[in-house]
């Protein structure tokens, strides 16, 4: 599994549409394989998007997200969870146990 978490200053960013950084991590069998740093291109969208599909993204981790951004994303098939706040290294930690849809 691939999440990008959509950061600012070690938490999660509040808007993904102006977003400039995300933290990918690959996780198998519910552990941590990777992590990566990876920096957005300011483009008002399509480009985000398609960096997510280069990287293998599976699901999106973010603040808000315009509604056109979301239907973008989940055109290339990639999974949204919205409206997260918090500590990105609690976040991860939620995501990878499950539990993340109850923060």
């Amino acid at each position: 599994m691939r999440a990008a978490f959509a950061v600012w200053n070690h938490r999660i960013a509040p808007v993904f549409d102006v977003a400039r950084q995300i933290h990918l991590v690959v996780a198998e069998s519910g552990q941590i394989v990777s992590e990566t740093e990876e920096s957005l291109p300011d483009d008002g969208g399509t480009g985000k998007v398609l960096l997510l599909t280069e990287l293998g993204v599976d699901t999106l981790v973010c603040g808000a997200i315009s509604r056109s951004m979301q239907v973008m994303v989940a055109a290339y098939g990639i999974r949204t969870v919205p409206f997260v706040a918090g500590d990105l290294r609690q976040i991860i930690n939620a995501w990878l146990s499950n539990e993340l849809e109850k923060k």
